[in-house]
């Protein structure tokens, strides 16, 4: 700063008085080159004092002349690293200390955890150049990363996030990588996984032959694993590869055979696989793809994409083939493009032998268990899918299947959320006191929350396997010292079965349990998301398979009118009885069964659902209906869908969850415009009790149409259409009913059901021509995948622990 003096005189300079201040930021600010970004930025100004990471996050002290601390603290937050997210900087005067020159500090451990830890990122494009660049020393190196990519999550073994606290402690730096992390000028100063040829992790090629398993862990000289493995995979093996978050079965996607039997060992059924790309260009013939799908393609998270798949493909001269049995009978092709430099080497670079152009990615795991990320797990759990092992020495902490994302309306909609998002977290619109929930069964993802932050997990699974259930255990203890959050509350779902609730009941150590109904917790999650605060109820419609009601009946096509606090049943689809539980599920033949008989409507030979289901099979079905053994009413709109499915011929037999919605969803997108007349859901009261509904849906004129039109030869997509359109038509009738009743304008669709986006769109719409504010899963998923965010606030209400 400088004083002018009046005109005609001589300026003197007069110096300003240095001033020092302490600056925390939070946010994501660790593991992506912050300190080194603020090491810069310092220099650049002038300014002296230094950087550290603690456990709140990234502190600097920084002393100069008080407009150019003006300037840092301006560009501090608006230049900020590609991988940073600023939440808050605060700054406080301290005691001018005199430094020169500007350090980085070993970081300070003390004290409770508070910053955010980064998720894993793919590739940037300057490692990519130097893969991919022979000069480059880092040249075909498969574990290159710097400060902008490369893993986070999946190694922090503890905070603040340093070499020493990952797994990467067990690789010491050569001398040349420890210049690197050392010069504050270098794209990789203070790159926590920085590692190169000489230094980094070793690959290593297993096969099935005993002897292999054996050798040492280094490769023999010369020998090249990637280009090995590449070889195999080109002559139809089934290789297990370890990724970031765990192992990936994989395989050549043009290679029928080899498709066909990696479905065969996994005990597939029809579940489609997902696939991995070298380019967009090579699947362009395939599906369609928009701007906001190749964003997420090509971002620095790469998730598998849902992408809709063209009617009639017509591949450019030279596009790789695809194996029809990649996604049998599915309207999308799940494709995600390579995020770590292996998945490029994999793929191959310019020069580089042929190989498979397009890979089947799927879980590494047993259908039912979690993903494997052990090493000696891997060869001993995957030993009947796999043929051969491309494993390396960088051991995964916490594990972390590939997220899911599909664009609807122009957004995300998550049907996964897991590898790079988290555990990013979803800020929440009530602050809460430190709590747990534990999510559900299904899907299942738990959630640490305190004050307006909380951490979703990535992806667990399905938590009726003990291998599931441990590693949920070793995931949540992972979250706590990564989050420092440390739960005074717990939330679990209602259900008495559900094993994430009796984990809960198992750990609660003096602490309160809240139960919170599945469709509550639901909505809540929607409400959350979108940052609705106290006292803004909503129509909540909460569309799923399973979920246990307040009457002790399986509930799941419910309209709620519902706030954090609590919630009133409005509307329900009628009852039916679910004759045989998750035999029924598996069988959607016998869901349409139960169906008919409800509506009154006959078995005739000719329904397809009745051709379906082997005589003795419908005989002994009959007999259970009749007299009401092992039949829980369920209200469930996923069991409707699986009911019209099979009546319409679609799929009587359901290899995965939701194939029989999915297989009609796929249906419906095929029709073309329908000249006839639609399906209509009859709206009665309900009746009284505790967990009436105001307002009934039946079915039974739906079905009874449905039936009319097989009989006149109506085509199946037509029929698949006019029920999405029916279903879409009484969420509409059933929020009129409840904006007249109760004055609601806003509606929030969930659960598993929505994440149809033929339902999801079409039901959105017609509820904006009516007026209302409509809020659909952006940050979470629809499914069970989201509900712990719900139960997290629920909880803090029911337990009155919100923070005020």
């Amino acid at each position: 700063m400088t004083i002018r003096q009046a005109e005609g005189s001589t300026a003197t300079a007069l110096p300003t008085a240095a001033v020092r201040r302490r600056i925390t930021v939070r946010g994501v600010v660790q593991g992506v080159g912050f300190r080194p970004f603020v090491h810069t930025l310092a220099t650049e100004l002038g300014l002296t004092g230094h950087v550290t990471n603690t456990g709140e996050g990234v502190v600097a002290e920084v002393e100069g002349a008080p407009a150019t601390l003006a300037r840092f603290g301006e560009r501090l937050s608006g230049e900020a690293p590609p991988l940073a997210v600023v939440e808050t900087v605060d700054g406080q005067d301290i005691a001018p200390a005199g430094d020169t020159g500007f350090r980085i500090l070993p970081s300070r451990a003390h004290g409770p955890s508070r910053t955010l830890v980064a998720p894993d990122a793919a590739t940037c494009a300057a490692c990519l150049a130097e893969l991919t660049d022979p000069a480059d020393r880092r040249h075909r190196h498969p574990f290159l990363s710097c400060t902008h990519c490369g893993p986070r999550f999946t190694i922090v073994t503890a905070i603040p996030y340093d070499r020493a606290l990952t797994t990467m402690d067990r690789f010491p730096m050569c001398p040349r990588c420890a210049r690197e992390y050392a010069d504050p000028g270098d794209r990789r100063f203070h790159a926590q996984p920085i590692a190169c040829h000489d230094c980094g992790p070793r690959l290593r090629l297993l096969t099935a032959d005993p002897a292999d398993r054996t050798r040492p862990p280094l490769p023999a000289p010369g020998a090249d694993p990637v280009a090995d493995t590449r070889r195999l995979l080109a002559e139809g093996a089934i290789v297990a590869v370890k990724g970031l978050g765990g192992y990936h079965l994989v395989c050549d996607a043009s290679d029928d055979t080899a498709v066909a039997l990696l479905r065969h060992r996994k005990a597939r059924g029809d579940k489609p696989f997902a696939l991995m790309a070298r380019h967009i260009d090579e699947v362009a013939h395939l599906v369609r793809v928009g701007a906001e799908e190749r964003a997420l393609l090509t971002g620095p998270v790469r998730p598998i994409v849902l992408l809709r798949r063209t009617t009639h493909p017509a591949p450019a001269p030279g596009a790789p083939a695809l194996s029809d049995a990649v996604a049998p009978g599915s309207p999308d092709l799940g494709v995600m493009l390579p995020y770590t430099p292996l998945h490029h080497l994999l793929l191959g670079l310019p020069g580089d032998s042929p190989g498979p152009r397009l890979l089947v990615m799927t879980s590494g795991n047993v259908a039912g268990e979690p993903i494997v990320t052990d090493d000696d797990e891997a060869v001993r759990r995957l030993a009947h899918l796999a043929d051969a092992w491309l494993t390396h020495d960088r051991p995964i902490r916490i594990p972390c299947d590939d997220s899911v994302v599909r664009i609807s309306d122009g957004e995300p909609l998550f049907v996964r959320r897991s590898r790079g998002y988290a555990p990013f977290p979803v800020p929440l619109p009530v602050p809460v006191r430190p709590a747990l929930a534990t999510g559900g069964d299904l899907k299942n993802v738990f959630c640490l929350a305190e004050g307006h932050r909380a951490w979703l997990s990535a992806h667990i699974g399905d938590m009726d396997d003990v291998a599931t259930q441990f590693a949920f255990e070793r995931a949540e203890e992972h979250l706590e010292t990564v989050t420092g959050v440390r739960p005074q509350l717990l939330a679990a779902d209602r259900h008495p079965g559900y094993r994430s609730g009796r984990w809960a009941q198992c750990h609660t150590d003096g602490r309160p349990l809240v139960r919170v109904q599945h469709h509550h917790a639901h909505i809540a999650s929607a409400m959350a998301e979108h940052g609705l605060r106290d006292g803004h109820p909503v129509i909540g419609v909460a569309f799923d398979g399973t979920g246990y009601g307040d009457d002790h009946t399986i509930w799941g096509g419910e309209i709620l009118l519902a706030d954090y606090d609590g919630y009133r049943r409005f509307g329900q689809l009628a009852y039916v009885p679910l004759p045989g539980g998750d035999t029924t599920v598996r069988r959607p033949y016998r869901m349409a069964l139960a169906h008919l008989r409800a509506a009154g409507i006959d078995w005739a030979a000719e329904l397809p659902p009745v051709a379906a289901c082997p005589p003795d099979e419908r005989r002994l079905l009959a007999r259970q209906l009749e007299r009401d053994l092992n039949c829980v009413p369920t209200s469930s709109m996923g069991r409707l869908f699986d009911a019209v499915s099979s009546l319409a011929g679609v799929c009587h037999r359901a290899g995965y969850e939701a194939q029989a919605a999915i297989a009609l969803e796929a249906a419906a997108l095929t029709a073309g415009e329908d000249p006839g007349p639609g399906y209509t859901f009859a709206l009665r009261a309900g009746r009284t009790g505790p967990a009436a509904a105001d307002l009934v849906a039946d079915p039974a004129p739906v079905l009874t149409a449905v039936v009319g039109d097989l009989r006149a030869g109506t085509a199946v997509p037509l029929i698949a259409a006019r029920f999405h359109t029916a279903v879409a038509d009484l969420v509409r009738r059933w929020c009129a009913s409840a904006r007249e009743r109760a004055g609601l304008t806003t509606v929030a669709l969930t659960g598993g059901v929505f994440a149809n986006t033929l339902l999801a769109e079409t039901t959105a719409r017609l509820l904006r021509e009516d007026g209302f504010t409509v809020l659909r899963h952006r940050r979470v998923p629809p499914n069970d995948g989201g509900l712990a965010l719900g139960q997290i606030v629920v909880a803090a209400r029911t337990a009155g622990a919100a923070v005020r």
